[in-house]
């Protein structure tokens, strides 16, 4: 080989340097702020526990490390992140069109509503038409509930933050009134639906645990979500109506259906999140059968940076978190108040890590 073929090759080869270099320091840059911003709430929470008589040191020992003590718990784990990561990752999508939809716990037990009514009403359907079906009532049913908020944004330009938190207590209560009323299993005591059938239950992933096929579910519609926003032509269009909606009129784009489609695509998730966790975890509807998600489902969005791909990550980290909390509730006998507390400053440090990581692209 020549000196000249050398030196061709060589310089050929620094781009390519260059460019896995760049990679490699966002990839670092996007660990590493995750990751402190975790570490500097966990070192409030520890303080906090410390000044209340309780030991600091259970924020890591107990919140963080017991959740990793045996298979099962690792699969608890799993078993939170399912919803975790379909609202996050819908919510992705309505963020990067600049929609923001606080309203993902409404849309969920919209969702779960729904998926109750198809799983009690048929009996003796096969378990292969009748887990889909109950799938697809429940992502309907989030769907609507969301499209309602993008419907009025559209048609009367009424904020979708303030149309989807109404929405929500409009479905938080109405799924009160009906677990008491309409839909009460008449031989419980306590408000709940009935038991849906058996074979409209999501099978079990690992037998032995409560983990189900949601998981993979969740991850593989977060891929999906990902080549639709970054791999799609209709993708293209939600995030240039995200950044520029006259921009994007002017384009020849419709603003007011993306728009649309980002808020049904976002409850459409949050609604098969209420599914899962109706056919697959609780088999009935009850009055409080979301400890959250929908809220936690915004910070899983902004810490992932509204990529769906990063959903998967982020889910994963606050069901960790959620565990590690009802673990240390458990065990040490910390107060839900001071454990709230500590998940409320990791949600907050989280957020304002994630803010500032976004805060230079948005000024540019």
């Amino acid at each position: 080989m020549t000196q000249i073929e050398r030196d061709g090759r060589g310089a050929a080869a620094v781009p390519i340097l260059r460019l896995v270099g760049r990679a490699v320091a966002r990839a670092a840059v996007a660990v590493a702020l995750p990751a402190a911003a975790v570490a500097i709430a966990l070192a409030c929470g520890a303080v906090l526990l410390a000044l209340n008589g309780f030991d600091g040191a259970d924020v890591v020992n107990v919140m963080i490390l017991g959740v990793f003590q045996d298979f099962r718990s690792v699969t608890e784990i799993l078993l939170k992140a399912v919803p975790l990561i379909l609202i996050g990752a819908g919510l992705c999508v309505a963020f990067r069109c600049n929609m923001w939809n606080i309203g993902a716990e409404g849309q969920l037990y919209a969702g779960a509503v729904s998926a109750t009514l198809i799983g009690i009403s048929f009996e003796g359907l096969s378990p292969w038409l009748y887990v889909p079906a109950v799938l697809v009532a429940g992502a309907l049913g989030g769907a609507i509930w969301g499209g309602i908020a993008g419907f009025l944004k559209v048609r009367f330009q009424a904020s979708e933050i303030v149309t989807t938190i109404m929405l929500n207590y409009i479905a938080l209560i109405g799924t009160s009134w009906l677990v008491t009323g309409p839909m009460r299993d008449a031989r419980a005591a306590y408000p709940q639906s009935a038991r849906l059938f058996r074979e409209a239950w999501v099978p079990d992933l690992i037998a032995g645990t409560r983990l189900h096929i949601g998981i993979l579910v969740a991850v593989a519609l977060a891929l999906v979500l990902y080549v639709f926003l970054y791999r799609s032509s209709a993708g293209y269009a939600v995030r240039v109506v995200g950044i520029n909606p006259h921009a994007a009129r002017y384009a020849g784009m419709n603003a007011g259906r993306n728009m649309m489609a980002a808020m049904c695509i976002s409850g459409g998730m949050a609604g098969l999140a209420g599914a899962f966790e109706v056919a697959g975890v609780t088999h009935r509807l009850y009055q409080n059968i979301s400890p959250g998600y929908g809220f936690e489902g915004i910070a899983v969005a902004l810490l992932a940076g509204n990529n769906p791909l990063g959903a998967i990550l982020s889910g994963g980290l606050f069901a960790v978190l959620r565990s590690g909390s009802e673990l240390m509730q458990i065990t040490s006998q910390v107060p839900q108040v001071l454990v709230s507390i500590i998940q409320g400053i990791v949600i907050l440090s989280v957020v304002a890590f994630a803010a500032i990581r976004i805060w230079p692209r948005r000024r540019s």
